[in-house]
C-alpha cells in the first residue's frame, strides 16, 4: 500500500506527477497558504508531509499533528519555519533540500548588492517618468569592483557569492562558525569576530542560516560597525535582521543601500522600508528558476522516497 502524504504547497506538474507515481497524494490545487490549523487537519491520517518554506510548523502545530505522521520533507534549503528539536521529540524526521538551490541563490545575492548599489529602484522610478536627462551627478552609485566583500556564513552559497564576486576582483572576508579549509576558502580571508569583519566591509553579503543563535544577529551594535555607505545584501531570512535598526541605519547613512529578497514575516514587508529610495527589494526570488524549483521538489520527494524505504534520507536535519 502506498504510503500518504500531504502536499501543502502547489508544485510544478512533473513534481506533482513524480510524486502521485510513489505515493497517494492530497495536492494543495489552488496553492493556498494554509494556516497552522489547516496543516493540522489535513494531514490527519497521513504518513508524511511535503511542506515549503511558507508554512510556519512551530513546536505548538507539531504536537498537534497525528500520530501518524513520521515525516516533513521541506522543499527549500533553510528550515527555520520547522521546529525541527520538537519534531525529533515527537520521532518526526525533517529534511531539506540543499545543494540545489545554491546556484539560483548566490546570482539573486549579486543582483540585490548590484541593484541596491547602482540605485536600480530610483533610476527605475526616474525612467517611469519619462523625463529625466544625463548630468555629471545623475544617481550615482557605489562600484562593486576592487572592493571589500565580507560574507557571513560561508556554506555552500556563501562560497557560490563569493566566486561570483572575483568576477569582479573582489577582495573576500568571511565569518563562519569556523574557519574552512584552504580548499574551501580559495584565497578569502577569515576572521573568527564578526566585528572585525564588518568593520573591513565595504559590501556585506548575509548568507548564514536562520537559527536561535543568528536571529537579529544584524541590529544596532553590530551594523554600528560598518564604514559608512556599506551597501548590505540578504538573501538568507529576513528575521537575521533587526528591521528596525536596519531603517535607521539606511537613514543616517550609516548603510548606503540595502538590498533584500526575504523578510520578517513576509509575504508582509516593514512600511519603513516602502518609504526609502536607498533600497532593492525582490519578493523571495532565491530560488525562482525553473530548473531549481524542479530539483527542490524532486529532492524532497527523493528524501521522502528513501525515509519510506527503511533508508536514512540524505538532507535529514534531525
Amino acid at each position: 500500500m502506498k504510503k500518504k502524504i500531504f502536499v501543502t504547497r502547489k508544485l510544478l506538474p512533473e513534481n506533482e506527477e513524480k510524486l502521485k507515481n510513489l505515493f497517494e497524494v492530497t495536492l494543495n490545487k489552488d496553492d493556498k497558504i494554509y494556516t497552522p490549523k489547516e496543516i493540522i487537519e489535513g494531514s490527519k491520517n497521513y504518513d508524511g508531509i511535503l511542506s515549503s518554506v511558507s508554512d510556519p510548523i512551530n513546536a505548538d502545530t507539531i504536537s498537534k499533528l497525528s500520530s501518524s505522521i513520521k515525516i516533513i520533507a521541506n522543499g527549500a534549503v533553510g528550515f527555520g519555519n520547522i521546529d525541527f528539536k520538537a519534531a525529533r521529540e515527537r520521532g518526526i524526521a525533517v529534511t531539506n533540500t540543499p545543494d540545489v538551490l545554491t546556484d539560483a541563490t548566490a546570482d539573486i545575492q549579486i543582483l540585490l548588492l548590484l541593484g541596491a548599489s547602482r540605485k536600480a529602484y530610483e533610476g527605475r522610478l526616474a525612467a517611469e517618468t519619462q523625463n529625466w536627462k544625463w548630468s555629471w551627478d545623475f544617481l550615482l552609485g557605489k562600484q562593486m569592483s576592487n572592493k571589500r566583500l565580507g560574507i557571513i556564513g560561508m556554506g555552500r552559497i556563501g562560497r557560490a557569492v563569493a566566486k561570483r564576486a572575483k568576477a569582479f576582483n573582489m577582495e573576500i572576508h568571511y565569518h563562519n562558525r569556523s574557519k574552512l579549509k584552504p580548499e574551501l576558502e580559495n584565497g578569502a580571508i577569515f576572521h573568527k569576530d564578526l566585528k572585525s569583519l564588518l568593520e573591513k566591509s565595504d559590501f556585506l553579503s548575509i548568507n548564514c542560516p536562520a537559527t536561535p543563535e543568528t536571529k537579529k544577529l544584524i541590529n544596532k551594535e553590530t551594523l554600528s560597525y560598518l564604514k559608512e555607505n556599506t551597501v548590505v545584501g540578504n538573501a538568507a531570512r529576513g528575521d537575521i535582521v533587526d528591521d528596525d535598526a536596519m531603517i535607521e541605519a539606511l537613514k543616517n547613512g550609516k548603510v548606503f543601500a540595502y538590498g533584500l529578497d526575504v523578510y520578517n514575516g513576509e509575504p508582509k514587508i516593514h512600511p519603513e522600508y516602502l518609504k526609502l529610495k536607498n533600497i532593492f527589494l525582490l519578493p523571495h526570488l532565491g530560488s525562482a528558476t525553473k530548473r531549481t524549483r524542479w530539483d527542490m521538489a524532486f529532492r524532497a520527494t527523493k528524501n521522502l522516497e528513501m525515509f519510506f524505504k527503511g533508508e536514512k534520507p540524505q538532507d535529514l536535519v534531525n
